[in-house]
């Protein structure tokens, strides 16, 4: 069972289309597109035939077609944080500005930021423990770059001397100052 353009019927010969039945099926097409506008010109008070151009045609004009499995996302609600301060009936009260309960997720979205914050400006004062093990670390490694510095530079001091050395040498046996 061959499907699509893939394979022919066995043993049947494939049809190809000439060039010329091209250039005629053109030809009909041009005819046919002069005979449609002669027509619409002729009828310019009909609204009608621009109203069917514009509908979709075959059977998606007639069925309107919902899939029941396309999840459409809704707009995301703005959270706004309310301070402890502002809150009319107490720090424990979870109502919003409107005075309208929040519901689970909300909350808990709500202290999710509240914690994220918090930790945060603590990470940036340096007072969570992963903050303390990078500053560890980023302290063990200046300390290390430094010494490599130092020892880079006496490898260079060190490099100079003997560069002296030789040609003080070199100059000596020439009989050079």
């Amino acid at each position: 069972m061959a499907r699509g353009r893939g394979r022919g019927h066995k043993g049947q010969r494939r049809h190809f289309t000439t060039p010329e039945d091209i250039e005629a099926q053109r030809k009909r097409r041009e005819n046919e597109e002069l005979d449609s506008e002669e027509s619409e010109e002729g009828s310019e008070d009909s609204d009608d035939e621009d109203d069917d151009d514009s509908r979709p045609k075959g059977v998606s004009g007639i069925i309107e077609i919902e899939n029941p499995n396309r999840i459409q996302r809704k707009p995301q609600k703005n959270l706004t944080l309310e301070t402890p301060s502002s809150s009319r009936n107490g720090p424990n009260n979870d109502s919003a500005s409107g005075g309208e309960q929040l519901s689970r997720r909300e909350r808990e979205e709500i202290e999710k930021q509240r914690a994220r914050e918090t930790y945060q400006r603590l990470h940036a004062e340096g007072k969570t423990d992963q903050a303390r093990a990078d500053l560890a670390r980023l302290a063990i490694i200046k300390q290390q770059r430094e010494d490599a510095a130092k020892r880079r530079e006496a490898e260079i001091k060190v490099k100079e001397a003997e560069v002296k050395a030789k040609h003080s040498m070199t100059n000596k046996a020439l009989g050079k100052k």
